[in-house]
């Protein structure tokens, strides 16, 4: 049984208090570490909800692309000079990645298109 509230919703409880109440209130010496504590329980909770399912295809996403289990795995084929293929399946899977990985810390950035 999951009791509530949950991690999640005490992050964004918490960020919200700090960016809607106690930002407002402060002098602005103090504003930007408000600013900077809310967005940083803003990341922690994405981490929250999307980090699982981030985990789980990052670890899909190896074993299509070189069958290894964790990224230093990838890294060492790669080095001992992998094919064009492995680079190629390489780079999608470091993409999807990182992709996952800049929704939780950067949202809006992981939807970049290109090379």
């Amino acid at each position: 049984m999951q009791y509530r509230p949950t991690a999640a919703e005490l992050l964004t409880a918490l960020a919200d208090l700090l960016d809607d109440v106690l930002l407002p209130a402060l002098p602005p010496a103090l504003q930007h570490q408000a600013r900077v504590g809310a967005n940083i329980a803003r990341i922690l909770e994405r981490e929250q909800q999307l980090g699982p399912g981030a985990a789980e295809r990052e670890r899909a996403a190896l074993a299509v692309a070189a069958g290894v289990e964790d990224p230093a795995q990838l890294a060492a084929l790669l080095r001992s000079g992998g094919t064009e293929d492995l680079e190629a399946a390489a780079w999608s899977a470091l993409v999807a990645v990182s992709r996952d990985d800049l929704a939780i810390a950067k949202p809006g950035y992981d939807g970049w298109e290109g090379r």
